[in-house]
């Protein structure tokens, strides 16, 4: 008998015709909400999440199922204890939106350089103002301060560096120098990332470590200046710290990718400041990334259940390859 994969969002089509070509049944579900998921997942056997949340609850009700595979690098939605306890084993999509995540990067930083939200809104009323009067900057010899040296932070650095002609320091206490490109200066002390740079762009999933990392104490730290960027999670930085530093100019300005509520409240303060641009977390939605992310996770599903190795497991829980 076939094994059957849940989508309880639809894929693109490159990853559901790979997924057809080696025999599998499709399930394409009735919605993305846990409840619509549980009706769905009895009798499936894998799964591709996108945005839903993978609970506890939705473990309970697979009995079948035998590995999920995310949409994507970041992973914190899906309850890895569960997946553990369940023996379902997790995959991700690592790399596959790593371009559209740094250049995307790097149109927050000409869009906060350019001080693009303050320009658009008071042109057609008052050119001049606009024009002549908001503060507007250029990227060429600015420095960028990374925290993470990942997929996306290096191209990140790179586009950067060589398109752009700034100086790149970084944070990462698991990189090592050797390792890095010659334009990215290695940095001991993080707390220089937030003093030094006049951009900070967040590049770290969201761990027990970093959730709330950026907060007040590395705000105090930064430039009034100086901008942060965040493409990675809602989650690493302190929205009620940065609201406090971007009302009181303590900071220049931010570009927020991500919030940690998502879908957006839309009472959260940040979304209505003139020197914050938000988005709805676009940095892996182009469909370059979507067709390649699609393709990485039929193809590791595939690797799984056909008894070879899949080349992205979660780090949290590779030991249970080995089993």
């Amino acid at each position: 008998m076939a094994y059957k994969v849940l989508l309880p969002q639809p894929i693109m089509k490159e990853g559901r015709d790979y997924l057809i070509s080696k025999g599998y049944v499709i399930v394409d579900g009735s919605g993305m909400t846990e409840e619509d998921i549980i009706n769905d997942i009895a009798d499936c056997d894998a799964m591709i999440v996108r945005l839903s949340k993978i609970t506890d609850k939705i473990f309970d009700a697979a009995p079948k199922l035998k590995v999920v595979a995310r949409h994507g690098a970041g992973y914190d939605g899906v309850d890895l204890e569960s997946a553990r306890k369940h023996n379902v084993l997790v995959l991700n999509a690592p790399g596959a939106n790593s371009m559209s995540v740094s250049e995307l990067t790097i149109f927050y930083m000409l869009y906060c350089s350019r001080n693009f939200k303050l320009v658009q809104k008071t042109y057609i009323d008052d050119y001049y103002y606009a024009k002549m009067k908001t503060k507007k900057n250029e990227l060429n010899g600015k420095t960028l301060g990374l925290i993470g040296t990942g997929n996306i932070g290096t191209l990140v650095a790179e586009k950067a560096a060589l398109g752009f002609g700034m100086n790149v320091i970084a944070y990462d206490p698991f990189a090592k120098k050797e390792n890095l490109s010659e334009y990215i200066k290695l940095i001991e002390d993080r707390n220089e990332i937030f003093t030094d740079s006049d951009y900070v762009s967040l590049h770290v999933p969201a761990t027990k470590d970093t959730v709330n990392s950026v907060g007040a104490k590395e705000f105090e730290l930064m430039k009034e200046t100086a901008f942060l960027i965040n493409t990675s999670r809602g989650s690493i930085v302190d929205e009620s710290a940065l609201y406090n530093a971007l009302l009181n100019k303590q900071i220049a300005g931010a570009a927020l990718d991500v919030l940690k509520e998502e879908p957006v409240d839309k009472n959260n303060p940040l979304l209505y400041l003139d020197n914050v641009l938000t988005a709805p977390h676009i940095g892996a939605a182009t469909e370059e990334a979507t067709i390649r992310s699609s393709l990485h996770c039929a193809i590791g599903i595939d690797d799984f259940l056909a008894g070879r190795t899949p080349q992205y497991v979660v780090p949290e829980l590779r030991d249970m390859i080995n089993k």
